[in-house]
């Protein structure tokens, strides 16, 4: 049984806690939060100790694993600090996404993760759903043969809580490019513009074009100004032999074979299937208790911290060629 804290108490935080209390392989022994109400609601809600820091938690506690649910600027700065607060208590971790809005700060948690040989996983729930499990398995059946092309978008209606010119980018687009390069591998390079809507100050739609190191070619459409799609979201793979289309992260994922008109269906079922976007977060979490309870090698974690770290390179390259005006930039060249 692994013994798990959880650091950060907001919405997303309550959802850590919320699903290892539903995990058969983890308990949760206690909860931190830098503001005094929310630590202690959460202490009162999971009936565990609160504690006001993470050193002082990971001290009398002595947890296995420890989720880290801070914000900060770009939502993102305050992952930095309890992260390797709890690496160097000895705690295999599971962070929030981004990883960090500091890309020398992310490569830093994944460089110590990997000397302490710990495991170091990113919340990365958009694609821990039975829909994209399917999708991956089609993949890797031979489905969809010689990568084409990859498309996907995202887009969500946000107006508050952004503070930063590249937010949009930066906090949402993780989960998109994690899901382009979990079915395509790597990508190489970018070309991106984006736009300010009307009244808007921040970039808040953006366009991506990516080729892949596979040879592939891909695009990325993201944006927060639609204040309501369906579907939120879409991803679409083509090959050689095939192609497959999931929707909404669990609704419904589609194969179209190259040399059959009969096409396969996953469909979200009615009874025992995902229910609504927790289920994500409980899917995504019970699979790192899972990895940690089996003794995983920490270079074989699911949705690890280099590919939280490698999203978001991607997207600060994708920044870059905004700022240079549609430039063509190597994500390789990307270190900050």
């Amino acid at each position: 049984m692994q013994r798990v804290c959880v650091i950060g108490m907001g919405p997303i935080g309550n959802n850590h806690a919320r699903a290892y209390t539903q995990s058969k392989k983890a308990q949760l022994v206690g909860v931190c939060d830098i503001r005094e109400d929310r630590a202690k609601a959460a202490g009162e809600t999971y009936g565990v100790p609160c504690f006001p820091s993470a050193p002082e938690m990971l001290a009398a506690l002595k947890p296995d694993i420890c989720s880290v649910a801070t914000g900060g600027y770009e939502y993102s700065s305050d992952h930095y600090e309890p992260t390797m607060q709890a690496f160097e208590a000895g705690c295999h971790v599971l962070g929030e996404k981004p990883i960090s809005n500091d890309l020398k700060q992310g490569q830093e948690m994944v460089d110590t993760a990997k000397r302490l040989n710990l495991c170091y996983g990113i919340d990365l729930n958009h694609r821990f759903t039975p829909a994209a499990k399917q999708a991956k398995k089609w993949m890797d059946e031979g489905k969809i043969g010689e990568l084409l092309f990859c498309n996907m978008a995202l887009w969500i209606g946000r107006y508050s809580g952004i503070d930063s010119l590249y937010y949009h980018l930066k906090c949402l687009n993780p989960h998109s490019v994690n899901i382009m390069q979990h079915f395509c591998g790597p990508v190489e390079k970018v070309s991106a513009f984006a736009l300010k809507a009307s009244g808007r100050d921040v970039y808040s739609t953006a366009s991506i074009n990516m080729q892949f190191s596979c040879g592939a070619v891909g695009h990325l459409t993201s944006s927060y100004d639609i204040k309501r799609g369906h579907p939120m979201e879409r991803c679409e793979v083509a090959g050689v032999d095939g192609r497959f289309i999931f929707e909404d992260m669990w609704r419904e994922a589609v194969l179209y074979p190259a040399d059959s008109w009969v096409k396969e269906v996953y469909t979200n079922p009615v009874f025992g299937g995902f229910e609504g976007f927790y289920d994500t977060f409980r899917d995504r979490i019970h699979s790192f208790v899972d990895q940690v309870d089996a003794k995983t090698p920490s270079e074989e974690i699911d949705g690890s911290g280099l590919e939280g770290l490698e999203a978001s390179r991607v997207i600060h390259a994708a920044i870059r060629s905004i700022k240079e005006n549609g430039a063509v930039i190597k994500v390789s060249d990307i270190t900050e």
